[in-house]
């Protein structure tokens, strides 16, 4: 598995909050859903995201926007307008006094505005959960990134405006798994521009030494690893390997390791019914003891704390 691949795998949206938003100027929403991962693709006409902290983004026709939570943010079509609804956990809207919403602004399935129409039309899809995208990715994007359409041309524009207000059995699966392919074709192409920000780990792969090492222990991270078998892999020495590894990826190759195991573990913790004696394993701790005291030094809860869902 090449590095990219490995970072995008994780991707796997569940029931995701997907819809076509539709709106006349002046409009404005306030976004505090505390999603993990957000993804704005504008159909037509332009919008600003204006985030709380941090420079506001202006889209225009085929652009696409990622934001990362769980931090507000507002979309607009002028960033003066002020927000006339508030979007909440769980896909819930009301107006910025408080008041809900109580289904005005529904223009039928999965369509939300003011006119099916409108002169601005963006596709939203949010995933609502932090496991369904993986930490490592979610730790390697910045809170907002865009994509210009002369940066990338996006083939799935008219299938999602196809299916999106489509009302048919398993629709909700068939716009997951677009919504996941979105991501990834989005992030591939940023990840390959100027602007990216890819973390230490990731720039470190293209190196021989500590790229080797790095390789070794994703591909094989349930494997005894020593710095001495690690360095042996990667055809140097262990002061060597020691050296540039924590040069370049900025921590020991062990501490990668154990974040790296435990990053797994996390994530098969929400995907999977697996037992915690399995995800042990596949991570390589001896025991399910093992990893849940690993576990809950880093995160700060249990396994079964994490894998519990939030309310």
């Amino acid at each position: 598995m090449d590095a990219l691949a490995g970072l995008l795998e994780g991707p796997r949206a569940r029931g995701a909050f997907m819809i076509r938003a539709c709106f006349d100027p002046p409009w404005a929403v306030r976004v505090e859903d505390r999603a993990p991962l957000t993804v704005m693709l504008m159909v037509r006409g332009d919008a600003w995201v204006v985030p709380d902290t941090g420079e506001r983004l202006r889209l225009r026709a085929g652009d696409l926007a990622i934001a990362r939570g769980p931090d507000p943010y507002t979309c607009a079509d002028d960033p003066g307008t002020e927000p006339r609804a508030v979007i909440l956990p769980g896909g819930e809207c009301g107006y910025p006094d408080g008041r809900p919403l109580n289904g005005s602004m529904d223009l039928g399935v999965r369509t939300w505005g003011d006119r099916p129409d409108g002169a601005a039309v963006l596709l939203i899809g949010t995933y609502l959960v932090r496991g369904e995208i993986g930490g490592r990715l979610l730790d390697a994007l910045p809170p907002l990134l865009s994509l210009t359409s002369e940066q990338w041309d996006c083939p799935l524009t008219p299938l999602l405006m196809t299916e999106v207000t489509r009302d048919e059995p398993g629709q909700e699966v068939v716009l997951d798994r677009l919504l996941d392919l979105l991501v990834i074709a989005a992030l591939r192409s940023w990840f390959a521009g100027p602007s990216a920000e890819p973390p230490a780990w990731y720039r470190a792969l293209g190196d021989p030494v500590a790229g080797r090492a790095l390789r070794l222990l994703q591909a094989d991270p349930a494997h005894p690893w020593t710095v001495a078998s690690l360095a042996a892999g990667a055809g140097v020495s262990r002061a060597a390997l020691a050296r540039r590894f924590t040069e370049l990826v900025g921590e020991p190759p062990m501490a990668y390791l154990t974040g790296w195991r435990l990053a797994l573990a996390a994530d098969r913790l929400r995907d999977t019914d697996d037992t915690l004696g399995a995800i042990a394993r596949q991570v390589g701790y001896g025991s399910a003891f093992a990893l849940s005291t690993a576990f809950k030094r880093v995160y700060g809860v249990s396994p079964q704390e994490y894998r519990a869902p939030t309310a």
